[in-house]
C-alpha cells in the first residue's frame, strides 16, 4: 500500500527536483518530509473517519485532486512563459508545497477509510506509509535534479505538464472519463 500510495507523490517529486535550480540535501529532505508526512497522517483521518465518510471522501478525492494539481502545473508554466530566464525557480514556495502535498495524498484519506474496516493496527501502517514515500520522493528530487540539466529552461513548463497529467490520471482512475472519450 505504502508503495502504491507513493508514486504520484514521488513523480512530483522529480518534478519538483527538475525545476528548483539550487536542490542541495536538506531540500531534498524537506520536500520528501513533507510528502512523507502528508501520505503517513492522511490514512489515519480517513481511518478517524470511518465508515460514516467513505462515500463522501470517494465521491470528491479525485476531483480535488486534479484541480490542485491542474492549477499548479498551469501556474508553473505561466510562470515559465513569463520569465525567461526561470530566476523564480531558485526557491520553493511553503504554500505550493504543502497543496501538493495535500493533492497527491488525498487517496491515502480514502484509503485509510477502508482501514477502518480492517482489523489493523494503524499506526505501523501509517509510519510505513510516511516512511516508504519520504524516501521516495528523496530519491525522486535528486532524479529531478539529473534530468533538469537536461531539460533545462524547459524544465518549469514540463514540470506543469508532468502535474497536470498526474491530476488527469488522477481523476481517470476514478472516473474513466478520459478512457470512456477514447472508446468508440
Amino acid at each position: 500500500t505504502g508503495f502504491a500510495l507513493s508514486m504520484d507523490a514521488f513523480a512530483v517529486s522529480v518534478t519538483k527536483g527538475m525545476t528548483l535550480k539550487k536542490i542541495n540535501l536538506s531540500l531534498a529532505t524537506k520536500i520528501a518530509f513533507s510528502f512523507g508526512l502528508f501520505q503517513g497522517v492522511m490514512p489515519l483521518i480517513g481511518w478517524l473517519f470511518g465508515m460514516n465518510f467513505e462515500l463522501y471522501i470517494r465521491s470528491i478525492d479525485h476531483w480535488i485532486a486534479v484541480f490542485l494539481l491542474s492549477f499548479l502545473g498551469i501556474k508553473m508554466i505561466i510562470e515559465a512563459i513569463k520569465n525567461d530566464d526561470n530566476d523564480n525557480t531558485t526557491y520553493l514556495d511553503n504554500t505550493e508545497l504543502i497543496i501538493l502535498s495535500i493533492a497527491t495524498s488525498i487517496d491515502a484519506l480514502a484509503v485509510g477509510v477502508t482501514f477502518a474496516f480492517l482489523n489493523i493496527d494503524i499506526i505501523p501502517v501509517c509510519i510505513s506509509i510516511g516512511f516508504i514515500t519520504f524516501l521516495f520522493c528523496f530519491i525522486g528530487v535528486l532524479i529531478g535534479k539529473k534530468i533538469g540539466s537536461v531539460f533545462k529552461n524547459y524544465a518549469q513548463i514540463v514540470g506543469g505538464i508532468i502535474l497536470i497529467l498526474i491530476g488527469l490520471n488522477i481523476l481517470n482512475e476514478h472516473t474513466q472519463i478520459i478512457s470512456n472519450l477514447f472508446l468508440f
